[in-house]
């Protein structure tokens, strides 16, 4: 689950991670009055959405003037904004974040993300602050400091004395470094997240760290721990289509391409997507429908997938471990009822009672649904029917 901005500052401040007053508005006439409290003549007003890049979008602009505050967010709040991480349909603004201007002497990136290869937190930093982390990481890699941290000792001084090493701290501001360092580890282990970024992190005039950005993201698994974090959902930031998956228990991810992927295990759904990408086709979506498949959540399967209109085919592949695959075939049978399956359905279906539902399926004798005898058969049928050769 992420969150917006002006939340991970919240969390920020409780654990005494420095970052710049400021407040959200939802209109034109709150952002004038939340600049009027914060005082001084400079405020920068910050569009809240779940995606980077909003600066370079126009989702950032400085305001001199209480008047000036008013005109951007009026022009803000409501406006779709496409960053490189939305895709070509952008995200709408529901609220922006005013916050009072600051007097940057220096920026730095700072962030922590879980590394799975060490299965440690990793803290890293890097000179170029403010621009894209992906981008510095492609072409300038040398220049991102990783320190992982071991949960068993935490993070100790010896981990923010190298990143301030790596990034060319004075002796006199490696002190106040180290303090904004461990109290990012300390949220970011308190609250579970699997992933903050600060960028920019900045250095003032007065020499003084402050977080000018914040994002946060945290475990899905471990929310039932945070209750309060659960509270900073924002679902008109999310999915429809991965709202009502969740609903009944599916994991529903959305892609870009038109092969409809219904799959049981998470592993297998993976395999499933790098196959038919390996035939030269395209996945429209991660469905993992769990290894207690039924033909009620089959059927809900093909409704999530079918509300995707580039899906041109749908593979079906399940492997009967503990479901068993002639009630997977009959949950096929009964889905063509309940919903209306317009496209050709690739069934390959392995496992206990494979035999039987295999079948079922042939006695049914339905006209979109192809029968596949393994995986790279199913795959190869379900990209040649999202191509209409079938």
């Amino acid at each position: 689950m992420n969150i917006h901005e002006y939340q991970a500052k919240e969390i920020f401040r409780s654990y005494g991670v420095p970052v710049p007053r400021g407040g959200v508005a939802f209109n034109a006439s709150e952002a004038k009055s939340v600049a009027e409290n914060l005082g001084g003549n400079l405020w920068v007003v910050k569009a809240q959405i779940h995606a980077g890049g909003r600066g370079k979008a126009g989702g950032v602009k400085l305001a001199k003037s209480l008047d000036e505050v008013e005109k951007i967010a009026q022009e803000m709040i409501g406006m779709t904004l496409v960053t490189h991480q939305t895709g070509p349909e952008g995200k709408k603004v529901e609220k922006v974040y005013i916050e009072e201007g600051a007097d940057i002497k220096k920026e730095y990136y700072l962030g922590m993300v879980l590394d799975r290869a060490s299965e440690m937190p990793v803290m890293m930093a890097s000179t170029e602050g403010g621009m894209e982390i992906e981008e510095v990481a492609a072409k300038t890699p040398e220049k991102i400091i990783k320190v992982a941290i071991d949960p068993t000792i935490g993070f100790q001084g010896f981990h923010g004395r190298a990143l301030a090493f790596g990034l060319g701290l004075s002796k006199e501001e490696i002190r106040p470094f180290i303090k904004f360092a461990q109290a990012l580890y300390n949220v970011y282990m308190d609250k579970d997240a699997n992933l903050i970024e600060i960028n920019p992190l900045i250095k003032t005039g007065s020499g003084d760290f402050l977080a000018l950005d914040a994002k946060m993201g945290f475990d899905d698994n471990a929310l039932f721990r945070h209750p309060d974090i659960s509270e900073m959902r924002d679902l008109s930031e999310e999915d429809p289509v991965e709202i009502e998956a969740s609903k009944y228990g599916l994991s529903y991810v959305s892609l870009e391409g038109n092969v409809g992927c219904m799959v049981n295990g998470a592993g297998l759904a993976m395999a499933t997507m790098d196959i038919i990408k390996h035939e030269g086709g395209e996945p429209a979506n991660f469905l993992d429908v769990g290894g207690g498949a039924n033909p009620d959540t089959v059927a809900k399967g093909f409704e999530l997938i079918l509300q995707n209109r580039n899906v041109k085919s749908i593979f079906v592949n399940i492997f009967g471990g503990i479901v068993r695959c002639d009630r997977i075939a009959n949950g096929i049978l009964q889905a063509t009822k309940k919903v209306e399956v317009n496209v050709p359905v690739v069934v390959r279906l392995d496992g206990t009672n494979a035999t039987e539902a295999a079948e079922i399926l042939r006695n049914a004798n339905i006209k979109n649904i192809i029968t596949a005898t393994d995986l790279a058969d199913g795959a190869k049928k379900a990209v040649a029917a999202a191509r209409g050769e079938l």
